[in-house]
C-alpha cells in the first residue's frame, strides 16, 4: 500500500509460489470508500484465481489485487463485484484508475 491520503492509495500486491516472486498490476484508488473487507477480497480473490488459473500464479494475483482494489470503492465490508468486473478492471479498463 503506498498511503497518500487516508482517501488516496497506491496497490499492488506481491506472490512467491515457492521459486518465483510475481508482482501484480498497480492500482490508483482515489477516493477509497472503504478499506474494510479489502484483505478478505485479496484472500478470496488469489483463491479464486489458484483455482481457476492454476498454470498462471501471475495472473491468479492480478486477479486477487483487483478484486481488493474494487472492494475499496464499496461501503461495506462486502465485495459486491462479480468476477466480469475484475476481469474487466484486469484488462485495463479504467487505465489502473479504479472508478466506480
Amino acid at each position: 500500500r503506498e498511503s497518500h491520503s487516508a482517501t488516496h492509495n497506491g496497490w499492488k500486491g506481491l506472490l512467491y509460489d515457492g521459486k518465483n516472486f510475481y508482482e501484480s498490476h498497480h492500482y490508483d484508488i482515489n477516493p477509497i470508500i472503504d478499506r474494510v473487507g479489502g484483505g478478505d477480497s485479496f484472500a478470496g480473490g488469489l483463491i479464486h484465481g489458484l483455482l481457476s488459473w492454476s498454470d498462471d500464479p501471475e495472473k491468479a494475483l492480478n486477479f486477487a489485487i483487483a478484486a481488493s482494489a474494487l472492494k475499496h470503492t464499496i461501503p461495506g465490508d462486502f465485495n459486491f463485484v462479480n468476477e466480469e468486473e475484475v476481469l474487466s478492471l484486469m484488462k485495463g479498463n479504467t487505465s489502473g484508475r479504479v472508478q466506480r
